[in-house]
């Protein structure tokens, strides 16, 4: 509950989402996987929360990120060992990294299983893919327009600028798209190259996981879906 409730801080007080929300999945990264002195690449981490607390952790950290302002949102400076590229095209060698790390970005990418790919491609034989993200047709899928986006990402983006004088920060079809559980779901289990370890409801308690394989209640009740692999 305290998770789902500080979305709507966001925008207003990214330092105790993004701190809180870093803390909650780095503890439940690390029922995975031992981190201390594992590489850790963390995909799409902006101004590096996540990276902040994985090496508080014990792992060494590489943050990329296609967006220098977003990684430079803190302080004005670059994360440490951050580094710019797309998450499409990871400027990473194959096998590099103990785990390949990313939290609510697959949903703000042009082709998901693309970034779903790259992932599992620079993580090392036996390494661990963790990738998180908000399905479209939650609650929240819609992020700062929900619930509008029920009618439509265009329509709920317009309503949003009527209202507040400014374009929503996430945009539909420019920076934020429409990523279903049934999809990715789908490209996990076809892997060849991971193992499917998990598939859950990533802010529900553990006795709603079953949430997500029962298909239409799925994309509305999942909210945000968590894949968890371990290359082969």
């Amino acid at each position: 509950m305290r998770l789902l409730s500080a979305f709507r801080l966001e925008q207003t007080d990214p330092a105790y989402f993004y701190g809180l929300l870093a803390r909650d999945t780095v503890a439940q990264l690390g029922t995975y996987t031992d981190l201390t002195g594992k590489l850790v690449v963390d995909v799409g981490g902006g101004p590096g929360y996540f990276a902040e607390t994985l090496r508080q952790a014990g792992a060494r950290t590489v943050c990329v990120d296609c967006d220098a302002g977003e990684m430079t949102m803190r302080d004005g400076v670059m994360p440490e060992g951050a580094i710019l590229g797309s998450a499409l095209g990871l400027p990473l060698r194959t096998g590099s990294v103990d785990v390949c790390f990313s939290s609510n970005v697959l949903e703000h990418v042009p082709d998901p299983v693309a970034m779903a790919d790259e992932m599992v491609r620079v993580t090392k034989p036996g390494g661990i893919v963790y990738l998180s993200y908000t399905a479209w047709l939650s609650p929240w899928g819609g992020h700062e327009t929900s619930p509008w986006h029920y009618l439509g990402g265009h329509r709920a983006a317009r309503r949003y600028e009527r209202r507040h004088g400014k374009r929503p920060k996430n945009v539909y079809g420019e920076s934020m798209y429409a990523v279903s559980v049934a999809e990715m779901m789908a490209w996990a289990r076809r892997q060849k190259g991971a193992e499917l370890l998990d598939a859950l409801p990533r802010y529900h308690p553990r006795w709603a996981r079953h949430v997500v394989h029962l298909p239409g209640v799925r994309e509305f009740a999942t909210w945000n879906l968590l894949l968890v692999l371990r290359k082969r």
